[in-house]
C-alpha cells in the first residue's frame, strides 16, 4: 500500500521486511519426509506415539464427526496411511498431504541451510497441516537466534499486542504498556545482537498474519539451549488435549517428555497453554484467519456443508452409509448427509460422492470400538 509507514498498531506490509525469504517447494517437502522415514524407528520417541496412537480405538458416537481425531488402522507407518480431522472443514484427510514452506531469515544467516531447520520440525508440521484441510498449503517461518527466555518474552508481547489491537484500537493503557515493552524488547536484543532485530520480527511476523491470514506462524531459534514456539492465529487452531497429551517433545532421548529440553513448543495440553494471538471468535481480524469450523462432505472435491442439527438418521443405508433426511430448506448447509456405516468417523452428500472417495477412505475405515 502506497504510503504506508511502520507502526506497532497498523498491519504493516510484507514488503517493507528487509528479512531474506527461502522458499521450500512441495518436492523438497516430499524429499523431506521421505528422509525421516528413511530413519531407524526404534528407538524413536515419534514412532512409538505413533504406535499408542494405533491403539486408541475410536468410539462410535456423534462427536467423533466433529472432535479432532488422529486415526492409524492400517498398513505400515507412512505418512498416507495416518488419518487426522480437519479443524476447519471436519474431513478426515492423510497426513501425506505436502505444503509450500515460507522461511524468512536475517541476510547474515545465508550459510544456514534451510532444509535442516524444517527437518528439525517435520512431525509437528505434518500434524498441523493434517489439521487444516484449507489455508495451510503454505507454512511460514522466521528464523531466529533467540535464547529460551527471550522466545518467552517476546512470545508474550506478540499474543498481548495482537489481541489488543487486533480490532483497530487500542486503551491509552494498553498503547503504553505495548510501547513499554516493545522498547525493553528491542533494547534487550539489540544489546545481545540478536538477529534479525526485533522491529523486522515484529515487522514480518504481523505482515504475514495481515497478508496471508496464515492458522499458525512458527518462529524458529537455531541456538542449542532454546526452542522454536508455535503462534496460533486462533484457539480453534490449537491441537486437542486429549489426542496429543503425550506428544514427545523432540529431545533425542527416546522417552523424554521434559519440557526444558523441547526443540519445538507443540502444544500438547490445549488452548490453555498454547500460544494464542486472537481470542475472539465472531469478529474478523486484521491478524490471522478467521475460524469457521465446518463439517462437510468428505470428497475433497465437494463443497457440500452439513446442518449443525441434523435430523435423526434413518434405518436405511445406501452403499454402506447410514441415510439421513434434508431439511425442507435446499440449501447447502441444510444437507444431513450420509454416515458411513462402517467406522461412523466420516459423511458424504451422496453415495457417488463415497464411491469416489473409497479409495482413500478404505485406507482408515475400520469397526469402531465399544464405548
Amino acid at each position: 500500500m502506497p504510503g504506508r509507514h511502520y507502526s506497532k498498531f497498523i498491519p504493516p506490509s510484507l514488503a517493507m521486511s528487509e528479512l531474506v525469504c527461502q522458499k521450500l517447494d512441495n518436492d523438497a517437502t516430499d524429499m523431506l519426509i521421505d528422509k525421516w522415514l528413511e530413519r531407524p524407528h526404534r528407538p524413536d520417541s515419534y514412532y512409538d506415539w505413533f504406535q499408542r496412537v494405533r491403539e486408541r480405538k475410536h468410539a462410535a458416537n456423534a462427536s467423533t464427526r466433529r472432535d479432532q481425531l488422529l486415526v492409524w488402522n492400517k498398513g505400515v507407518f507412512v505418512p498416507e496411511n495416518i488419518f487426522t480431522r480437519t479443524v476447519d472443514t471436519g474431513r478426515l484427510i492423510p497426513l501425506d498431504r505436502t505444503w509450500v514452506t515460507h522461511v524468512y531469515h536475517h541476510r547474515s544467516m545465508k550459510r544456514l541451510t534451510m532444509m535442516p531447520v524444517i527437518f528439525s520440525m517435520l512431525p509437528e508440521l505434518m500434524l498441523l497441516r493434517g489439521m487444516h484441510d484449507r489455508g495451510c498449503d503454505e507454512i511460514y517461518v522466521i528464523v531466529t537466534d533467540l535464547k529460551r527466555h527471550e522466545m518467552d518474552q517476546v512470545t508474550d508481547y506478540f499474543q498481548y499486542a495482537c489481541q489488543h489491537t487486533s480490532s483497530g484500537y487500542c486503551k491509552p493503557s494498553v498503547e503504553q504498556k505495548i510501547n513499554h515493552d516493545y522498547i525493553q524488547l528491542n533494547y534487550a536484543l539489540d544489546r545481545n545482537r540478536r538477529t534479525p532485530c526485533f522491529p523486522q520480527i515484529d515487522l514480518t511476523l504481523r505482515a504475514i498474519l495481515y497478508e496471508k491470514r496464515p492458522p499458525f506462524i512458527v518462529l524458529f531459534s537455531h541456538q542449542t539451549m532454546s526452542y522454536s514456539q508455535i503462534l496460533f492465529a486462533n484457539p480453534h487452531f490449537v491441537p486437542a488435549q486429549d489426542v496429543y497429551h503425550d506428544f514427545p517433545s523432540g529431545c533425542p532421548n527416546p522417552g523424554c517428555t521434559d519440557n526444558c529440553c523441547e526443540l519445538i513448543r507443540f502444544p500438547k495440553h490445549g488452548p490453555g497453554a498454547a500460544a494464542v494471538l486472537g481470542t475472539k471468535r465472531k469478529v474478523r481480524y486484521h491478524y490471522g484467519r478467521r475460524a469457521r469450523p465446518k463439517e462437510m462432505c468428505n470428497w475433497i472435491d465437494c463443497g457440500v456443508c452439513f446442518a449443525d442439527d441434523p435430523p435423526a438418521a434413518s434405518e436405511g443405508s445406501v452403499e454402506g452409509s447410514e441415510t439421513s433426511g434434508e431439511d425442507g430448506a435446499g440449501a447447502r448447509t441444510s444437507v444431513a448427509g450420509l454416515v458411513c456405516s462402517r467406522c461412523k468417523l466420516v459423511k458424504y452428500c451422496s453415495a457417488e460422492h463415497q464411491r469416489l472417495d473409497w479409495e482413500e477412505h478404505r485406507r482408515v475405515c475400520a469397526k469402531p470400538s465399544a464405548e
